[in-house]
């Protein structure tokens, strides 16, 4: 798979594909061989299994006080 079929899979992994992206996702899915096929949608799993594991390593909890301080700006929001 080429360098611009690559990046393809990691703007569907990231769900960021515009129209013109669409397209071309589209007609390798449609038209390419089975290989190549098989090939673009193992690279976007394999990125969107990075991209998950990023994101639990990276997450954090968030500061207790900011909970009550949500909550209280909502209920100040309540007509």
């Amino acid at each position: 798979m080429n360098e611009v079929r690559i990046d393809l899979a990691h703007a569907v992994a990231l769900g960021s594909i515009d129209d013109e992206d669409h397209h071309a996702v589209r007609e390798l899915l449609d038209n390419e061989d089975p290989a190549l096929r098989a090939a673009f949608l193992a690279e976007v799993r394999q990125t969107k299994d990075a991209l998950s594991a990023l994101a639990e390593i990276a997450s954090t909890q968030p500061p207790v006080a900011l909970r009550d301080r949500l909550l209280a700006a909502i209920a100040d929001e309540q007509p």
